[in-house]
């Protein structure tokens, strides 16, 4: 799909806007709109508002859930405005918090969907993994005071590859047609002394999987699990013999690609 010309466009028309948003999650329920706890896409919607005097739906490539951050959060809106990208991007950051910002705004087909249109997605993980907890960023990385072995997390990681049944770190309360999914990348990285990254890339995601997966991982890093029984668990398609759901604030949605 290509963008189509600002300049060219009617303003008594719909045109397409296509957003690269970045947030931190701490203080609102999630992506999706709620009708008492702050959303990420309410607040959006309601400075798209103010600056169109138009009502307007922000459909997201996808749910982020409570307390989840993103860097590369994308989504659309369809809107009969005059204002071009520039104006959009420079009123919109002027009128949101300061924990939301909209890296980008292009106007783009109109056929263009940013949830439908997804090829993969990229999150990572962040786990600080030190004795002394932290101070500053302590709202952006699981805190692990045990050393964790690096390299027996990437062994079970290594299982990950691949289409599988990924049934085992779903929860509840996703609806989905299937539980398989690709997954064509995952792995743990050192990044600094203390600080650890698992990243991973798929066509999809199951409610709390990246979190669900992290938090057998590092069981794995533990000694608590070993890198082959993590094999077995993948499997046996059964929640309950993984381990406890990592929490959210260490979960970054990176990239989202079409």
């Amino acid at each position: 799909m290509h963008p189509s010309s600002p300049s060219k466009a009617d303003h008594r028309t719909h045109r397409t806007f296509k957003l690269i948003i970045e947030y931190d999650g701490t203080d609102y329920c999630g992506w999706q709109r709620q009708k008492t706890d702050p959303s990420i896409q309410a607040t959006i919607e309601a400075a798209i508002a103010r600056m169109t005097r138009t009502t307007v739906v922000l459909h997201g490539s996808g749910r982020t859930d409570a307390g989840v951050h993103a860097l590369g959060q994308c989504a659309h809106f369809r809107c009969a405005t005059r204002l071009g990208c520039r104006e959009l991007l420079k009123g919109l950051n002027s009128l949101l918090p300061a924990d939301i910002a909209i890296r980008t705004c292009e106007e783009v087909a109109p056929d263009f969907h940013a949830r439908f249109d997804v090829i993969h997605k990229a999150y990572r993980y962040r786990v600080l993994n030190r004795p002394v907890r932290a101070a500053v960023g302590r709202r952006h990385a699981w805190h692990i005071r045990r050393p964790l072995d690096l390299a027996a997390m990437n062994a079970a990681a290594e299982f990950l590859a691949g289409r599988h049944d990924f049934k085992a770190f779903e929860s509840t309360g996703s609806p989905r047609a299937h539980t398989v999914r690709h997954v064509i990348s995952a792995r743990w990285q050192q990044a600094g002394n203390d600080q650890l990254h698992f990243d991973i890339r798929a066509d999809g995601f199951l409610r709390f999987m990246v979190r669900n997966i992290v938090g057998t991982l590092v069981a794995v890093g533990l000694g608590k699990i070993e890198p082959d029984r993590f094999k077995t668990i993948l499997a046996l398609r059964d929640r309950r013999r993984a381990a406890a759901t990592a929490p959210p604030h260490g979960l970054f949605l990176m990239e989202v690609v079409y």
